[in-house]
């Protein structure tokens, strides 16, 4: 196994994203500067921008110049550290350098990427080497995905304690949500369309929920999709497609693999957004559904993609401090057991999700992952870091976890 740098605990790798500035103001009112138990810097590309993200956020501590394309500089980055945590995005551009380095030297890292494309190229590329040097790998620390991974985690830890049984089949729904987009999330997306355009084989990769679960372990039942307005009668709401459903389920379903599947063979998992009971549920469940097909279905179309940018955000924008402050998210988990027992649970954050409560997301996740006794490998929030980050969340970052 590589040995461990100690010059820095954690290294902000993409400090001047727009995402990195806010993990950077955190990391302050979190820990100062000065906090002898935990040693931190910050890196980006560009030492002006670096400076002027001292300056708006305080965080006046080292600061590492490294482009995320120069091999050298990202391997002198890892050696410097104990763990890296990486905003940079799209991944799929900007990060395989990133993780082969990390693999390479034996650290840890976490990131935000919600590309299960990507994810399933590093895994497939680094696992064993990550094995070997005892590098540990914790991808999609954020909004995608640590609200489902958890939720679904939490929700069967309480299912097994007060019902005496795991749950075999688990919903859930977004009941309230409210945050802007930024330019980075946007990016990953329109990068990852450009992808299956350039490799048309990648929609089997995007299709299958088991995408990136372990190699050999890549097949299961079928799992439930919502794209067209449902009735869910456990959660008691229709139901209309949630987009980051992609990426979240297979995280879930990647933890169920590396757990070895105790929540049995047939667990199935699914995730929509809750558009209330009635007509008045169904009226708006049709109107998103709608909506999202016909945004999807443009966006497949390179033309109207390239004009499409145009209009959207730019890598580097996002919601305003007061946006992400006003901003939150209701998130509930419907479980149902083999014998017919059921369970509810809600998840919720007191941020706007991708990026007011995504930032506190990652940063506990950093620190967690310094502290998990995980072995070598690439991880889940929930298989890596489990109810000691839930514990951090809640006292830390805002989130609530509890049964209804």
């Amino acid at each position: 196994m590589a040995a461990k740098r100690t010059k820095h605990d954690i290294v902000i790798f993409g400090a001047t994203s727009f995402v990195g500035q806010i993990l950077c103001k955190y990391m302050v009112d979190r820990h100062g500067v000065d906090d002898a138990s935990i040693n931190w810097a910050i890196a980006g590309r560009n030492a002006q921008k670096l400076d002027a993200v001292v300056e708006s956020t305080g965080a006046e501590v080292p600061r590492i110049v490294a482009d995320a394309g120069d091999a050298d500089a990202i391997a002198a980055l890892c050696a410097s550290t104990k763990l890296v945590v990486s905003t940079v995005g799209p991944y799929a551009l900007y990060g395989s350098k990133l993780v082969a380095a990390v693999a390479e030297a034996g650290i840890d890292y976490c990131d935000l990427t919600g590309e299960p494309q990507w994810m399933q190229r590093m895994i497939d590329r680094y696992q064993d080497r990550a094995t070997e040097t005892g590098a540990r790998i914790v991808h999609a620390c954020g909004f995608d995905s640590i609200p489902s991974d958890l939720g679904v985690w939490y929700t069967q830890q309480e299912a097994i304690e007060q019902l005496g049984e795991s749950c075999v089949s688990i919903s859930m729904g977004v009941k309230a949500m409210k945050g802007g987009a930024s330019g980075g999330t946007v990016a990953s997306m329109m990068n990852m369309m450009e992808e299956v355009s350039a490799d048309p084989s990648l929609r089997q990769v995007l299709g299958n929920p088991y995408a990136i679960a372990p190699k050999g372990d890549r097949t299961g039942p079928d799992q439930p999709n919502v794209t067209l307005p449902q009735y869910d009668d456990g959660l008691e709401s229709w139901l209309a497609p949630f987009v980051m459903a992609a990426t979240n389920t297979r995280l879930v379903f990647r933890t169920h693999a590396l757990l070895d599947h105790p929540w049995g063979n047939d667990f199935t998992y699914g995730e929509a957004m809750m558009m209330g009971e009635g007509l008045g549920g169904r009226a708006k469940a049709m109107s998103l559904s709608g909506a999202m097909g016909g945004l999807m279905g443009a966006a497949a179309v390179g033309p109207v993609r390239k004009m499409m940018g145009r209009f959207l955000p730019e890598p580097g924008e996002g919601p305003t401090s007061d946006a992400q402050e006003q901003g939150f998210f209701d998130i509930r988990f419907h479980g149902t057991t083999a014998s017919g027992a059921e369970i509810m649970t809600k998840v919720t954050g007191d941020r706007d999700p991708g990026y007011g409560s995504t930032s506190k997301m990652l940063g506990e996740s950093a620190l967690a992952l310094l502290d998990s006794d995980a072995t070598g490998g690439f991880w889940t929030p929930a298989t890596a870091l489990g109810d000691d980050l839930i514990s951090r969340l809640v006292e830390h970052a805002g989130l609530t976890f509890e049964v209804l």
